[in-house]
This record gives structure tokens, sequence and C-alpha cells, in this order.
């Protein structure tokens, strides 16, 4: 029987992700998937707590003894602004978490699921990484009206990974390097990253290129003219930016895989849209490259869009002039967890003070 193990837990908005690692080898996960019917009956995200504490109770027993966990680690959720790493779950997370701080999304029930289960088997509860972080230099944070501040709400999780996988790869230190790193997914964040820290970031929910399923920066002025024209309710010009925005706008689809077969097929509109994501995305990494100052060590690729040949190619011919690229295709954000909690098992960091690193009322 093999001890000293880690839980991993991401819960997403129909599913929740889990897995088993001793060390950094993952012995376990599964995928287990969420009924429309069964999360419908919930008011809220914070109403499935219980229902899926109960999925990876009956999971965990068909697998391993809790009693062999030493580290439970959940997936961070919109908390408040905060630096990168691991963090100890506390009270005042938990409650952040359960209002939902910066926005109501499945992953806020990561920390809380953690904590719960923590309890139970007397062993800590952390996080890691959450889309909060903030790292960004204060230039960053001016929109062009003081009525709206940016905010980094970026893929962090996997990014702050892909930084030190890429560094092991080239010999680099991650405080003495620089790359601008683009997660490619549902939704895409780009970003400079100096010393380890992410210092700007296109918001992967309101700003830079538009996405599978996500409009991106879009025209103000006629935005505004949009939203004022009465053709649309509030729910639904949300919905054209997130869930409706993007490919689906365009192509009815926020599959790669579905694009790539249009585009084969002889569709010309699909390739010109799929060719204009890249493009912003290019045009994006290029401007994070200028925060940088032209000191980039690599240019990054990751997330599952990373896979696609077509619009890698399409990046690559428009920035590889910047700097050399790595493609790092997919999320491994299971993984991404289990190495948080192990950097503070064994001693390579020390766990963050949730309290201490943010700005309470």
């Amino acid at each position: 029987m093999v001890k000293n193990l880690i839980l991993a837990i991401n819960p997403g908005s129909t599913s929740t992700k889990l897995a088993i690692f001793s060390g950094e080898k993952m012995l376990e996960v599964e995928n287990v998937s969420h009924k429309p019917e069964e999360l419908s009956k919930f008011k809220n995200i914070y109403d499935q707590k219980d229902m899926r504490i109960s999925v990876v109770e009956k999971w965990l027993k068909s697998k391993i003894d809790p009693k062999d966990i030493v580290a439970i680690v959940g997936r961070g959720g919109l908390l408040r602004p905060m630096p990168g790493g691991t963090y100890e779950v506390s009270d005042q997370m938990i409650e952040d978490l359960k209002i939902g701080y910066q926005g109501d999304h499945a992953s806020n029930l990561g920390g809380i699921i953690a904590k719960e289960l923590s309890q139970k088997f007397d062993v800590p509860a952390y996080i890691v990484d959450p889309v909060s972080v903030d790292e960004m230099d204060d230039l960053a944070r001016f929109s062009g009206t003081p009525l709206i501040k940016r905010r980094s709400l970026v893929h962090a999780l996997n990014i702050k990974a892909v930084c030190r996988k890429v560094c092991d790869k080239i010999n680099k230190n991650v405080k003495d390097s620089s790359f601008v790193i683009a997660h490619l997914g549902g939704g895409i964040s780009v970003v400079p990253m100096k010393n380890g820290k992410i210092i700007d970031c296109s918001n992967a929910i309101q700003q830079g290129p538009f996405s599978p399923e996500r409009a991106g920066c879009i025209p103000n002025g006629d935005f505004a003219k949009l939203c004022y024209s009465g053709k649309y309710t509030y729910d639904e010009m949300k919905k054209n930016l997130i869930g409706r925005g993007g490919l689906v706008a365009y192509l009815g689809t926020n599959d790669a895989r579905e694009v790539d077969k249009m585009i084969e097929d002889g569709n010309e509109e699909a390739k010109l849209v799929f060719h204009a994501m890249a493009y912003q995305i290019a045009k994006e990494i290029g401007a994070m490259a200028t925060v940088l100052k032209g000191k980039v060590d690599r240019i990054v690729l990751t997330g599952g869009l990373a896979y696609d040949p077509y619009l890698v190619e399409w990046i690559k011919e428009m920035v590889s002039f910047i700097a050399p690229m790595e493609i790092v295709p997919g999320e491994n954000e299971m993984l991404a967890l289990a190495q948080g909690a192990l950097r503070v098992i064994n001693g390579e960091e020390k766990a963050k003070v949730y309290e201490d690193e943010v700005q309470l009322e």
C-alpha cells in the first residue's frame, strides 16, 4: 500500500476532477460528471458543496485508505487579488469562496471541499495559484477611465507550472527568467512573466484576443450602442461576450477540431475566422513582449489549443522573430496542484497565509 498521498480536487461547471498523487506520480485520476438535472436543484454554486463532497468520498473509498493522505489540495477560486503561491485554506478564504468575491464559479468549491475533507482526515488543505493571482505592475492597472480598473483574472495555475517546466528545460532560474506565455483554451490569457511573476495580463474574461467562446476586447463605442439599442437584455449581452462570443459566434462551435475539419473541407470562412483568432493572439504576444522591453527568453504556447497545428503555425509566423518558441500543449492542472502542495511538504516553499497577503476591508 502506497502511503504519503496527495489528493487533488478540481471542480468544474459540470464535473469534478479528482486525482491521487504519490510525489509527482499520478496514481489515480477520474473526471466525475454531474448531470444537468442534478445541478439544477441547487440555487447557487456553494449549495453544491455537500453533493460534491459525497462524490469525492465515494470515489476515495474505492481507491485508497484515507489514512494514507498527507495533504489535500483544491483548485483556487475567484478570491481577492493575491500573489501567486501555495496557500493553506483559512477561515477568511472560505468566507470569500462562499460569496464568490470576484465571481461565482465552480472552482470556488475547490478550497471549500479540500478544507472540509482535511478536517475529517486531520491533514492540511491547500490551494495553488488561483485565477485571482495578481502580481501586476501599477502601470498595468490603468484602463483609460477611473471608473474601471484593470483586474488580473488569469490562468495562473497552468501558466506558473509551465514557467517552471520551461525553466527546467532551458536550465534557467525562474527568478531570472523572462517569458511571454499564452494559455490557449476556452478562454485565452496572454501574460508577460518577469522573474516568475505575472506582471501584466490580458484578462481572459474581458480582454485580449477572441477565443473559442469569448469575444475578447471589442470596440467599446459600438458595444455601448448595442447595450442601449433595446435589442438585448443585460444577461443576453453578457452571453454574447462570454459563452456565445468568439468561434461560437462566427462558426457555431467552440471545438477547434471541428473548425479544422471545416478548413480541410474547403470552408474559407472558417479558415479566415480561425486565422483571425491566431492573428489577435500573436498581436497580444507582441504587445506583452514590449512590457518586457523585448528581453524575452521564450514565447510559450500552452493550453488545449496549443495542440492545433493551424493555430500554432499562424502564431509562429508572426512572433518567432521576437524569441525562440516552446510549445507545451494541454493544461496539466492536476499535476500543478500536486506540485504546489509538494513544494510546501518538501520544505521548498512555505505555505502563504491568505489574510497576510490580501487587502481586507
